[in-house]
């Protein structure tokens, strides 16, 4: 099989999306007929599981299919079948084998590892809360001009969205879509850019577009809304500013709403299809697919996961959506010979297993035409947490890094932003370089509002600044230690693919 870097870099060179399935060919053609009627269990024995079963898309298949998933036990939760994926829960412990002996099914699997009940976002460590008076005593020393909070805002700095919003705040005709926890919209610093026509919760696997359904089930679900900040936060004279305080954010929610936070493959596949359907320009995806760190394509619950998620995700590029997501936080070469996954399956138990990153895929960020987002901090270097890998990262946005020290009246080098119930927080991660990158992408988009996805992905990386690999060893938090090694050269390399995204170059 070819790997995901080649396959990477031949969807950068051409104008054109490659699917997993048709560039790879890893998935298997048509089954054989679906098992005599009397050979068929129905006895509900098993833990009740949610599964993907992924069809061609003619309505004949689409119609057999769903005739034998009732046979076999299965309840349809969504159908999407545009793209040939439906959402099932089944209680069948044979369910998934007996499906992908289904004539014109292509791919079957569990989506989890453990029963449906009633955390895979990619910041590291918990949020500091700013405290209330420490908002004020910032709030006083505010320069005119900025937002009261601002200063303490290195990242906006960093990559020129200061001065860039001078030039094009963005426009009001361009949305990003955070797919994510949850966003409070009746945040004071978001509630004058949110778009709630474009919002939805879509935890089920079907898009629930009830009033108030895309907010976050608690305050502890604050991931979302401070993603959504750093996107658009409006200059309005409270708090902080967004990269691009001028266009509109939409939530897609698809966290569960227990403490897991987990996001699970039909939940994302609802996204991308909904944001896709809804005109939402840009995704930001800040996470990777639950349960699985790493998908291995030799797994027939993995590989059906990883064609469900890529098939929606094409979906919205074929409909104009550019998809934005952060590289992950362990620090790992996604272009290495093998990676150590320790964490996998995190809804159930763990197995520690070895992987190899171009036959076993971190979800959606190497899926093909995604742009993979690493992390740097106010130095501008690698964040020391932060994932990277030649021919894998796309481009480099400020994530936070608690050992790059800025000069701001907070000395943090984390993020700041909104979090629910009007406050606000430093997070760092690669899930806050993403957003950084998709608000760059909306300006883009304003700026040339008829640019493809690819065309905007192009736009992205010639915009960028690459400071190239570093002159010596990499060790990001200090220890002596050798963290990391860059692969590639100025132009584009391993830590920061292209470069560093610049906001102000993207309006000029």
């Amino acid at each position: 099989m070819a790997h995901l870097r080649s396959r990477r870099r031949l969807a950068l060179a051409v104008p054109v999306v490659l699917s997993l399935t048709a560039s790879l060919g890893f998935l298997p053609s048509a089954a054989s007929a679906a098992p005599a009627a009397d050979t068929v269990t129905r006895a509900a024995d098993g833990p009740n599981l949610a599964y993907v079963v992924n069809t061609r898309t003619d309505d004949r298949t689409i119609a057999s299919v769903r005739r034998e998933i009732t046979h076999n036990g299965g309840t349809v939760v969504a159908g999407y079948d545009r793209i040939g994926v439906i959402v099932v829960h089944s209680a069948n412990p044979d369910f998934a084998a007996r499906m992908r002996a289904v004539r014109g099914v292509d791919s079957a699997g569990a989506t989890r590892t453990a029963p449906l009940s009633a955390a895979g976002t990619t910041d590291e460590g918990a949020a500091q809360v700013l405290s209330r008076a420490e908002q004020a005593r910032l709030a006083a020393g505010a320069t005119a001009g900025e937002e009261p909070l601002e200063a303490d805002q290195w990242d906006l700095r960093a990559i020129g969205a200061d001065r860039a919003a001078k030039v094009n705040p963005g426009s009001r005709n361009v949305t990003v879509g955070v797919i994510d926890t949850g966003v409070d919209d009746t945040h004071p610093d978001i509630a004058p850019n949110f778009s709630a026509s474009q919002s939805a919760s879509c935890v089920s696997g079907k898009a629930d577009t009830t009033y108030g359904a895309w907010r976050p089930a608690d305050a502890d679900h604050y991931h979302g809304t401070h993603v959504a900040g750093e996107i658009a936060a409006a200059r309005n004279g409270v708090g902080v500013a967004g990269v691009a305080p001028g266009v509109k954010v939409a939530s897609i929610t698809v966290a569960q709403p227990d403490e897991t936070s987990l996001f699970y493959p039909e939940s994302v596949v609802c996204a991308f299809v909904f944001a896709a359907d809804h005109g939402i320009e840009i995704t930001n995806n800040s996470y990777y697919v639950d349960p699985w760190l790493y998908n291995c394509m030799d797994d027939p619950d993995q590989r059906a996961i990883v064609d469900a998620v890529n098939r929606a995700q094409l979906y919205a590029q074929r409909k104009g959506t550019l998809n934005v997501a952060s590289a992950g936080n362990s620090n790992d070469d996604l272009d290495a010979d093998a990676l150590v996954d320790d964490s996998s399956p995190d809804d159930s138990t763990a197995q520690t297993r070895t992987i190899d990153p171009h036959e076993c895929f971190d979800v959606p960020t190497q899926l093909p035409g995604v742009v993979t987002v690493s992390a740097v901090g106010v130095k501008g270097t690698k964040s020391y947490y932060s994932s990277y890998g030649q021919g894998v990262v796309d481009v480099a946005g400020p994530g936070g890094d608690k050992y790059q020290i800025p000069d701001t009246p907070s000395k943090n080098g984390r993020v700041l932003s909104t979090l629910p119930n009007n406050q606000y927080g430093f997070l760092q991660g690669t899930s806050m370089a993403s957003p950084h990158v998709a608000a760059v992408a909306a300006l883009l988009k304003s700026a040339h509002p008829h640019a493809t996805p690819a065309q905007l992905q192009a736009l992205l990386k010639a915009q960028a600044d690459n400071p190239g690999c570093p002159a010596g060893p990499y060790d990001g938090d200090g220890d002596g230690v050798v963290d990391a090694t860059c692969a590639g050269g100025k132009r584009v390399n391993g830590f920061y693919g292209f470069g560093v995204v610049d906001a102000l170059r993207a309006v000029e």
